[in-house]
């Protein structure tokens, strides 16, 4: 059965903490943030250049590539995820 899709940043840092995903793979602004910040990781936060919009993308080596802005938390949640799990059932 695949998981739900998360609604918020809350339940989306449940499922990975539910499906093992070690906490230096990701940050989620506001409810996730490990410090110091890991080399690689995948992330979710406020876009910093489009209030309003979400960003998910790829933290490498000190620089944040971003994926296309999302327009509301839950689809960056759904993105985040994909990322993070992308063999996900």
């Amino acid at each position: 059965m695949p998981a739900p899709d998360p609604s918020d940043r809350r339940a989306l840092h449940s499922l990975l903490r539910a499906a093992a995903v070690p906490d230096d793979l990701y940050f989620i602004e506001g409810e996730h943030e490990p410090s110091p910040l890991p080399v690689d990781f995948v992330y979710l936060r406020r876009s910093p250049s489009s209030p309003g919009l979400w960003e998910t993308g790829i933290y490498e080596r000190g620089e944040w590539r971003a994926d296309p802005p999302h327009p509301t938390e839950p689809s960056a949640c759904n993105r985040l995820l994909a990322l993070a799990l992308p063999h996900r059932e």
